[in-house]
């Protein structure tokens, strides 16, 4: 006689805003790649949150950030290297982040062991940017950007097309505002990188 194992019926459920789903990193790795489809991430204090998935609107606006920066870390490909937001990276507080777009410099990516590089990357990358979506909070993103700039992010971009205005956060300053920029310079950071926004506006 042949024994069928049948597989578990998977069922959705949803959860109120007051109650927090609680995983341990371990859990959170398992969950990543079982629903690689799903934009996950997990506070320092272990909730999941499941991003959902972007518009059109959002979803070209980000290929073109993303795309203006692989350009550059092409040209300067001796300096670092870039990253979209599906990767994943382990901050020292212990939280898992997928920023929309990144950077890391090779001198803290050669510090790294080959099975580090190959999973979630243990560390905060040196620039990133988040991307306003209508359905995202401003001040759940404001609170990310800090949550970078305090584990080590030396630049980061917080834009929001809705208003058409930049936040500009960087170590030991006061977040810049900038309304309506036609451009974002890399500063120091990202030498000679400069984002052209015309797309992002539109």
């Amino acid at each position: 006689m042949v024994q069928t194992i049948t597989q578990p019926e998977t069922i959705s459920i949803e959860l109120p805003n007051a109650i927090a789903l609680l995983v341990t990193g371990e859990q959170f790795e398992a969950l990543a790649l079982t629903n690689p489809d799903l934009r996950l991430e997990r506070t320092a204090e272990g909730e999941l949150i499941v991003n959902p998935p972007t518009g059109g609107e959002s979803s070209e606006r980000n290929f073109n950030i993303t795309g203006q920066l692989a350009r550059w870390c092409d040209d300067n490909e001796d300096l670092g290297s870039g990253f979209d937001s599906s990767g994943g990276f382990i901050l020292p507080n212990g939280a898992n982040r997928s920023p929309d777009a990144s950077w890391v410099s090779r001198e803290r990516l050669e510090a790294l062991t080959p099975k580090q590089r190959k999973g979630f990357v243990p560390l905060c990358p040196d620039f990133v940017v988040e991307l306003r979506s209508a359905s995202d909070s401003l001040s759940t993103l404001q609170t990310k950007m800090r949550e970078y700039m305090d584990n080590g992010a030396r630049l980061g971009w917080l834009i929001d097309p809705q208003n058409q205005r930049v936040e500009i956060y960087r170590q030991q300053a006061e977040v810049e505002i900038l309304i309506n920029p036609a451009e974002l310079s890399g500063e120091d950071v990202l030498p000679g990188f400069v984002l052209n926004l015309r797309r992002v506006w539109r």
